[in-house]
């Protein structure tokens, strides 16, 4: 049976919210991760722009990126932590009778 739209929206709004979660953990992680790797300091931009080589290899900047990457992963977990209570409270709604 093709479940209607309706009975299929609260489904695709948590798969939704699941996405978004996921990816914001994701970019957090490489947002604290890849400032302190190898490719940080050699690349393409690095290289050509001197200037902006010895700003992405200041202490200082690499430790904003890795912070921006916490507050990042907290947002990610945030979602997913409110995708799953209100997937409940929906489940909840739907178990009760109407009351008519």
């Amino acid at each position: 049976m093709i479940p209607s739209p309706s009975s299929a929206e609260p489904a695709i709004h948590f798969v939704t919210r699941l996405l978004i979660a996921a990816y914001l953990v994701e970019a957090g992680i490489v947002l604290i991760v890849g400032p302190w790797t190898r490719p940080w300091e050699r690349n393409y931009f690095a290289f050509y722009l001197p200037w902006l080589g010895d700003l992405m290899s200041n202490a200082f900047v690499r430790g904003a990126v890795t912070g921006v990457g916490l507050i990042t992963i907290v947002a990610g977990l945030r979602e997913l932590t409110g995708a799953f209570l209100a997937r409940g409270t929906t489940e909840e709604a739907r178990d009760e009778p109407d009351g008519s």
